[in-house]
């Protein structure tokens, strides 16, 4: 049902009493409304099915369909079950009330009737509608709106599981890299190693034997670094942990390596995207991995920082440092640029020998994406 909008409303009377529907067609149409006018229920049904009027005037008493009949049929009619009816009618016993109503009626007027009842009642009556079209319309926009934002949810869905999968493939590179170039490193080594033994074992034993020995342990350790490495080329890093309990963890391997605990003040309160979580845990892992190898730390400090903007990282030791201007082998230094291009972030690294490092990452929010 559409209100009518070049008037106050459409409406049809029906009444089998002449006087009745000239009265109430002549005051109507001066208050603004569209007026027409039928004698019996047939009719009545005809016209409606014709053209649906905003509101209807039904009166009980009729000859052949009374009003009763008429306002059923139009509630059992889905094209016309919305049109509100007034009745009105002479009846005044409460039985008579009580039916219209139980027959879809939405108001009961008795005559004689004040034109001024009538055209408040009906003013109620057709405000109420416009309030359900506009109401309806509402819901109509709003599941318009959940289905759009569905979409563009799916969308980014999509869209983050595939910049997450390119983060793992890049890990997976990079870690392909790493593995060949501390393995590489290693093997040289041992090789040099071995020749050097051989070439001594005719001649000095005791020498080649340290020489094997060694050897062995250079092979145990680059055996050891793969093994590690391998072990890294995980989907999830994290392991299903929270951020805070992964890096916890972290902090908790380190001191039993090192008998170093480090100082965590990890903020959290506004979590970034997954792709920047496991970043984050990346560069801490290979940051702790880097002093305890090379620092010869007594002190560490892991500081994390969420706001609005981002993220923002520090990871600090107090060990031996290094000269950032050279490429310093060994410190994957590279490996954590390109985990930070990944996700947009800035890295800034802070160091010189015998003043410890300082490692600075800052990750913007990504205002389209989010968890």
């Amino acid at each position: 049902m559409e209100l009518s909008q070049s008037s106050k409303g459409d409406i049809l009377i029906v009444d089998d009493t002449l006087d009745n529907l000239r009265l109430l067609s002549a005051m109507l149409t001066e208050q603004g409304y569209e007026v027409r006018s039928v004698t019996n229920g047939s009719m009545a049904l005809i016209g409606i099915q014709a053209q649906p009027p905003d509101l209807i005037l039904l009166d009980i008493t009729m000859p052949g369909m009374n009003g009763y009949e008429v306002c059923q049929r139009l509630k059992s009619n889905p094209q016309t079950q919305e049109i509100p009816v007034i009745f009105i009618s002479a009846l005044n016993e409460v039985f008579d009330k009580v039916k219209a109503f139980s027959v879809g009626g939405v108001d009961f007027i008795n005559k004689p009737f004040q034109i001024e009842e009538v055209v408040a009642r009906m003013e109620h009556q057709l405000k109420l509608c416009r309030l359900q079209m506009q109401l309806q319309e509402q819901n109509r926009r709003l599941q318009e709106t959940e289905a759009e934002l569905r979409r563009s949810l799916d969308h980014q869905k999509a869209l983050n599981q595939r910049i997450e999968e390119m983060v793992a493939l890049e890990e997976r590179n990079r870690i392909a890299r790493d593995i060949h170039d501390s393995l590489g490193h290693s093997l040289v080594a041992l090789n040099v190693q071995m020749e050097t033994a051989l070439t001594l074992w005719e001649t000095d034993l005791n020498r080649a034997r340290s020489f094997l020995l060694a050897a062995k342990k250079l092979g145990s350790e680059a055996l050891q670094e793969v093994r590690e490495s391998v072990s890294a080329i995980r989907s999830d890093p994290l392991h299903g942990q929270l951020l805070e309990n992964a890096i916890a963890n972290l902090a908790e391997e380190f001191y039993h390596l090192t008998d170093v605990l480090p100082y965590c003040k990890i903020d959290l309160s506004q979590p970034l995207s997954d792709s920047v979580n496991h970043v984050v845990y990346r560069i801490i892992q290979e940051g702790l991995t880097n002093i305890y190898k090379h620092a010869n730390a007594t002190a560490v400090q892991i500081r994390i920082q969420t706001t609005a903007a981002g993220l923002s990282l520090i990871l600090q030791d107090n060990g031996k440092g290094f000269e950032c201007d050279q490429s310093v082998a060994g410190y994957g230094l590279q490996g954590m640029r390109e985990r930070m291009a990944t996700v947009n972030a800035q890295l800034e690294i802070v160091s010189k020998p015998g003043a410890g490092c300082r490692i600075v990452a800052n990750f913007p929010r990504d205002e389209g994406g989010g968890e």
